[in-house]
């Protein structure tokens, strides 16, 4: 097999990554998360300049201290 080049479009690769589709994985993903890290947890999401984040962060005071001593987010990250 010969040499294949591939040439990106940069616009276009701009446009998937801020796409409502790849909004809708990384907030499935984020979901999925927060129901492993248990109660306490949620998920945002936005679209930034150059693609749309999706963040998990313990919203109660319980999640917070759970999240500190046990590391619970890092854990529901790995499984």
């Amino acid at each position: 097999m010969g040499n294949v080049v591939v040439e990106l479009n940069p616009e276009g690769v701009r446009q998937l990554l801020r796409s409502p589709e790849m909004m809708s994985i990384c907030s499935a993903q984020a979901q999925a998360i927060a129901a492993r890290a248990g109660a306490g947890y949620e998920v945002s999401t936005y679209t930034g300049r150059n693609r749309v984040n999706a963040s998990v962060h313990a919203a109660t005071r319980k999640a917070r201290r759970d999240n500190m001593k046990n590391n619970t987010l890092l854990k529901a990250l790995g499984k």
